[in-house]
């Protein structure tokens, strides 16, 4: 059999040959297909400076203009995308069987939000640095109340969703109601200040659908970061979508550490720089890491006019469990 241009016949190999292309081609996972297809810019690079200058384009499915972010190494697992809702404007109505979380960048405005065959529509305002999630397959219509664009930074779990359903028309028209996550309580998108340990790990959670402002927002103390590290986790709509909000003193900066499922970091306010080590483990103490990360550190404080606030005593290698240390006797 001859190959044609419909049908590739597959040739077995000659004596000494190994069969196969003699490396790994990457096809083009169905999330990618969907974004490319979507008439949207997609951004793809290890980070974005300023979300506010990536171009935007007319969003046909959504009704206003945005661009897709596929950072790498997140391929799969986060979705992301810069949307704007035109002045006094409104993004079409949509519903999808993937989670989403919303980071107002810019703007004000409201969300409306219900479910098959409910009368009421809830409706809650957001502001710049306003934090919320959409529950699981719900109608929701996103509306601009000020006479600029609003612009939102939404993060997703679209590409696991896609990847393995392949069927767009289902991820965005399924009936199924996810009533576990969403009954239309009336309080469902009240915001909720109050502070229990999360099951797994026993840090500062919050249960809650909406915060109003996350920069200003209460963060409980945390210390493992660094020394006066504050930290919540926001637990929304019922999610598997994983977030926290994290706070570094200034003058301080974090122990060495990696992460395991391709963490997505947005600074919400104050400037600062990131190190890439390409090693590691869940956190390096600061007796261990290399001196030059503190002589940087040092140096970049000093070009900026900050002073430093990394005690010495933060270096020192703390007592071992039972070991004696002068102070324990004094």
């Amino acid at each position: 059999m001859h190959d044609t241009p419909d049908q590739v016949h597959w040739h077995e190999p000659k004596a000494g040959e190994n069969a196969g292309y003699g490396k790994f081609k990457r096809a083009p996972m169905p999330y990618d297909r969907f974004m490319e297809a979507e008439g949207v810019p997609v951004y793809r690079g290890i980070g974005v400076r300023r979300v506010q200058d990536l171009p935007l384009a007319p969003w046909k499915r959504l009704g206003g203009r945005g661009s897709y972010i596929q950072l790498f190494g997140t391929e799969g697992l986060w979705g992301l995308y810069l949307v704007e809702i035109p002045s006094a404007g409104a993004l079409n109505v949509e519903r999808h069987l993937y989670e989403k979380v919303v980071l107002v960048v810019e703007g004000r405005g409201t969300t409306e939000v219900w479910q098959e065959g409910q009368g009421k529509r809830h409706v809650f305002e957001w502001q710049k640095g306003s934090l919320f999630s959409i529950p699981l397959n719900a109608y929701h219509r996103l509306v601009n109340a000020a006479s600029a664009p609003a612009l939102l930074l939404c993060g997703t779990s679209a590409p696991n969703v896609m990847n393995v359903i392949d069927n767009t028309d289902f991820v965005f028209n399924c009936p199924y109601t996810f009533s576990e996550r969403f009954a239309g309580a009336e309080d469902y998108f009240k915001p909720r200040d109050d502070i229990e340990p999360d099951p797994i790990r026993g840090l500062a959670m919050r249960r809650t659908n909406l915060i109003p402002d996350i920069v200003n927002t209460n963060l409980p103390l945390d210390n493992r970061r660094s020394p006066g590290y504050r930290r919540v986790e926001p637990f929304m709509a019922g999610n598997r979508f994983y977030l926290w909000i994290g706070q570094h003193e200034t003058g301080r900066y974090s122990k060495a550490h990696k992460h395991a499922s391709a963490a997505v970091l947005v600074c919400i306010k104050g400037k600062g720089y990131t190190i890439d080590l390409g090693k590691g483990g869940s956190a390096i103490p600061y007796h261990q890491e290399d001196p030059a990360i503190r002589t940087e550190f040092e140096a970049a404080l000093a070009r900026e006019g900050v002073a430093g606030r990394m005690n010495p005593e933060f270096y020192q290698r703390p007592p071992a469990e039972g070991e004696v240390v002068m102070g324990d006797v004094m």
